[in-house]
């Protein structure tokens, strides 16, 4: 799946990453496009000439009762909306396979470790 390229308009979420931490450009998958897991991705956004590094997650969402195949988006280093707005999302390496967490705030401190797991593989190439 790495190197694979999602397109799509942002659209609005649950909000429940912002809430944590960690504001995410949702786009709604097709099933099959992509394996679920969490990626270390590069996204540009229509408009702006920069390539984003960012954490991204394929799935459900089973650990807040998301019912929609999803790719989200945190992009390091962006500040800003990005509703409306087409990105491209290029899957560069999967860390690991998405999973149900018991809590949000378990959720939240894996997406920490997610986060810091993609920079630290940044610093060292």
């Amino acid at each position: 799946m790495e190197g694979r390229v999602v397109e799509g308009v942002v659209t609005p979420g649950r909000q429940i990453g912002q809430t944590i931490g960690f504001p995410t450009a949702n786009i709604p998958l097709q099933e099959g496009l992509c394996e679920p897991g969490v990626y270390h991705t590069q996204v540009q956004v229509e408009g702006d000439e920069r390539r984003y590094e960012a954490m991204s997650n394929v799935g459900w969402n089973p650990s807040v009762g998301g019912q929609e195949l999803r790719l989200e988006s945190h992009l390091f280093g962006f500040e800003g909306s990005l509703y409306g707005r087409r990105i491209r999302v290029t899957l560069m390496e999967k860390i690991r396979d998405e999973r149900r967490f018991d809590s949000v705030e378990e959720l939240r401190l894996q997406l920490v470790a997610d986060r810091k797991q993609i920079l630290h593989m940044l610093e060292n190439k």
